[in-house]
């Protein structure tokens, strides 16, 4: 059997997968273990976790494939360096960032003491990564692969043609330019400084103007031939230090924009974080949202011209806009699209071991990413034994604890708890892969309630108003609810929710009447299935509000996490497994 292990590592959503024979048999975010958002660095525990599962030692490893590639680019970056001479202290912070990253070896041999890994490690560059990481696990034997983010290995955004296992780059796009950039660039003019805000500048744009569209123009140019450049005028990355922190925590980026230019072409200054949120921000939000999807959809509608193939893969941090993804079959040719559940970073690890698995051995039979469910699980005895622990603690809440044998009788009565208003704690089965909650750790609530929104907001999530809930829906309803057809599984997509059923599902439905959904198969995920479809029995409606199960943390990995989860906030019922608690009042 060929073991190969994939790993991103030293880029935020730090990774690791697992690869036997082809077959993808385990991935998870090292966050998910240490307990701090897009943790950064070596995934150690992540590692670890891939090789208990499949019940092997680091020595049964043959491959290590890692998402970077230093020596990539290299004559780009010196004609760079040499052409623009960016500050010394711009060229020190990057020397000292590559000499902060152990190899490979030493890092297994420090955090595995007594096992010894002999196999050989791959340096894959990473927007080929990228782009494996979608073509290779999607069902389509041939595809235009794209990737977009901010930087990785000197480029920013890579396109290439996909045939069976292998990938052709056609064209790149370098060093200093970037949509990535642009949009977190934005991200922080708008108030949202933290590493992964681009979320909230997506969530807040409906409810603007594209205003400052024509400036945005300003900023980033559309070229003929499909790609890009930016204005550098508007930026510091590319000559002056930015600073970038992440060994043991969640990236910190500095500054990336000119305070000076950007403020004088707006004409207003730069949004602090705890300052009013004003319809300037909303304008400005919307625009920057709809400059985005200029260039993206530039480059798609170029590309197709230029290859002719219909269907579509996309990866890179900017896969992670589900607005514009959900625009592809609107504003391109292209007939499918498939974008796996990590897109980012994190989702490199599966890219490079693929790319690896391919080279290692032709023949490698073809793998479909059909579903995301390949983290820790746990089973009934284990939820038992942790609710007896705390049966105290359970008290003192007010708590009922019971075992429900009949699933049937389960599904039936957390259905009831939703349509009821209560809010819903769904531990079940194996932990998501990337960054959505999937129907596994996964809180729940009643998408008729227009109150619902307010409701998770007081009692859990405690995050701003305008940010939206997203539906998960039955497979075979969706184009009675939605105005596209299509399997979105990961929640990648935003479509148009129809007009005439918009009311009826208010909590799931964002200002613009949109909604990111999620279908949901009985094959992928039997329990979750099996609950919407008693819930549809029970109102009619074939949608359940769905939210990670979290608070302002990463989402829940263990029951342990999930049980402090429900007691510290207030949440109505817990379900892990068979095992349902609820809270009684008094």
């Amino acid at each position: 059997m060929t073991n190969i292990l994939g790993i991103n590592a030293y880029h935020g959503d730090s990774s690791a997968c697992l690869v036997q024979d082809g077959e993808l048999v385990s991935a998870v975010e090292e966050e998910r273990f240490r307990r701090i958002k897009h943790w950064a660095g070596f995934p150690s525990k992540a590692i670890e976790y891939c090789l208990d599962e499949a019940g092997i030692q680091l020595g049964d490893i043959q491959h290590v494939a890692i998402n970077t590639d230093p020596k990539a680019q290299l004559s780009k970056k010196v004609a760079y360096t040499l052409k623009n001479r960016p500050s010394m202290k711009m060229v020190l912070d990057r020397i000292k960032n590559k000499q902060q990253r152990t190899n490979v070896e030493d890092e297994l041999k420090t955090c595995f003491p007594g096992q010894t890994f002999s196999g050989e490690v791959h340096h894959v560059e990473h927007h080929l990564c990228h782009l494996a990481s979608s073509h290779i696990v999607s069902p389509f034997r041939e595809s235009i692969a794209v990737s977009v983010d901010g930087f990785g290995d000197f480029s920013s955004a890579a396109i290439g043609v996909g045939n069976g296992n292998s990938i052709d780059v056609r064209s790149r796009v370098y060093f200093p330019h970037s949509l990535g950039i642009f949009y977190q660039a934005m991200t922080q003019f708008i108030g949202f400084p933290h590493y992964g805000d681009e979320y909230k500048v997506m969530g807040l744009a409906p409810y603007g103007k594209p205003t400052y569209l024509d400036k945005m123009r300003e900023v980033v140019r559309l070229l003929a031939d499909g790609t890009f450049e930016l204005n550098l005028e508007y930026f510091r990355h590319h000559n002056e230090r930015v600073e970038y922190e992440w060994e043991g925590s969640s990236p910190t980026i500095g500054q990336l924009f000119n305070a000076q230019a950007l403020e004088n072409l707006l004409g207003f200054k730069a949004r602090k974080p705890d300052d009013s949120l004003d319809d300037i921000h909303r304008d400005l939000a919307h625009s920057v949202q709809a400059m985005y999807e200029e260039a993206f959809f530039n480059i798609l509608n170029v590309t197709h011209e230029q290859y002719g193939i219909d269907q579509l893969t996309l990866a890179g941090g900017c896969a992670m806009n589900s607005v514009a993804n959900g625009k592809v079959y609107r504003r391109s040719p292209y007939k499918s699209v498939y974008i796996q559940s990590a897109a980012g970073d994190a989702g490199g690890a599966i890219g490079a071991a693929y790319y690896v698995a391919n080279k290692a051995d032709p023949s490698v039979k073809d793998f479909y990413m059909s579903h995301a469910y390949l983290g820790p699980s746990f089973d009934n005895a284990y939820h038992g034994e942790l609710l007896e622990k705390n049966s105290e603690r359970l008290d003192a809440e007010n708590c009922e604890v019971q075992f429900v044998e009949d699933e049937s009788s389960l599904y039936q009565t957390v259905a009831s708890e939703i349509a009821e208003g209560h809010v819903i704690g769904w531990f079940q089965g194996r932990m998501e892969w990337g960054p959505r909650a999937l129907g596994n750790r996964s809180i729940l609530g009643d998408p008729r309630r227009a109150d619902m929104k307010d409701i998770l907001n007081l009692k859990i999530k405690r995050r701003e108003s305008f940010r939206p809930f997203a539906p998960s829906i039955l497979r075979d309803k969706v184009s009675d609810w939605f105005e596209e057809e299509d399997d979105v599984p990961f929640m990648m997509q935003v479509f148009q929710i129809n007009e005439d059923k918009r009311q009826e599902i208010p909590a799931v439905t964002h200002v613009d009447g949109s909604g990111r959904l999620q279908t949901v198969t009985v094959e992928s995920n039997r329990r979750y299935y099996n609950l919407i479809s008693a819930f549809n029995d029970l109102t009619g409606v074939p949608i359940v509000l769905n939210t990670s199960f979290n608070e302002n943390e990463p989402v829940v990995c263990r029951p342990e996490e999930a049980l402090e989860c429900f007691l510290r906030t207030k949440m109505d019922v817990l379900v892990m497994g068979d095992w349902l608690v609820k809270r009684t009042g008094g």
